[in-house]
């Protein structure tokens, strides 16, 4: 297989100065994609653009839950590319762990700004630039394992997670007219600075937690599995998909019991 799969194309990936989003700026790039960078960590986000290549890669500094910052990131990423064909829409916190009967409203609202708000608006101006210059681009956002049910991750972040497959959705239906995809990408318990953040613990810890409740035997999940995953959704080998969450779980999610585990649970 090629692996020029993105030749040609731009993306901005928010999010992109660790994590998820770092690994995926390096995999488009080896596809071929010229990338913007938006974040928040400015001398992480340099870093990587200038680890990868100033050729290939640039960093804008975005905070997801300013639109106007948004809107020039788009701005930016134009004047410097002429175009946009991927949004990857990355950027997000992990909320806090507080009981709902206790709950900040307030560290609620920030929640939901970056994980929601700050979706949408990407959304918004990316697909603004894609129907005005007809480009059928892919649009991709980072959703989780805790959009599709509850009890993996705080109230908080369930309940932004919910609403990001549900931007997904009513995005894929307007935007289908103009041939532009929108789909998610839903991972498991990766050790992101995020998930570790979290906890307070290290990666070990968290995939330690992680495989004490996985499904799928013998491997670790990793950011560049979801790098991947966001690589087929972005490339034309995903052309006719659009409006679905391409979960990356190991089988977590479908699996509650299995049948070989009760009978060895019962010897």
């Amino acid at each position: 297989m090629s692996n020029q799969r993105l030749q040609g194309k731009v993306a901005i990936v928010t999010g992109g100065s660790s994590g998820i989003g770092a690994e995926a700026v390096r995999i488009f790039v080896e596809n071929g994609a010229l990338v913007v960078i938006a974040d928040v960590n400015d001398e992480l986000g340099n870093q990587v653009a200038t680890s990868i290549g100033l050729d290939k890669v640039s960093y804008h500094h975005c905070d997801v839950r300013d639109e106007k910052q948004v809107e020039e990131t788009v701005g930016f990423t134009l004047e410097k590319y002429e175009r946009v064909d991927i949004l990857f829409s990355n950027a997000g916190i992990a909320g806090t762990l507080s009981s709902i009967l206790d709950f900040d409203l307030n560290k609620f609202d920030n929640t939901m700004a970056v994980n929601v708000r700050g979706v949408a608006a990407t959304i918004k101006h990316v697909a603004r630039v894609m129907v005005a210059r007809n480009i059928r681009g892919s649009i991709i956002c980072t959703a989780s394992v805790a959009g599709s049910f509850a009890g993996c991750a705080g109230f908080d972040y369930t309940a932004s997670k919910h609403c990001v497959l549900g931007l997904v959705r009513a995005a894929c239906g307007e935007l289908g007219a103009y041939g532009i995809r929108v789909n998610s990408v839903s991972p498991y318990a990766v050790a992101t600075p995020l998930a570790c953040g979290a906890i307070d613990a290290g990666p070990a810890v968290v995939e330690a937690i992680g495989h004490a409740h996985a499904n799928l035997y013998g491997i670790t999940v990793k950011t560049i599995h979801i790098a991947e995953a966001a690589l087929f959704l972005a490339s034309d080998e995903s052309a006719y998909i659009s409006g679905h969450d391409l979960v990356v779980d190991g089988g977590f999610s479908v699996v509650k019991l299995c049948l070989p585990s009760i009978i060895e649970s019962k010897k």
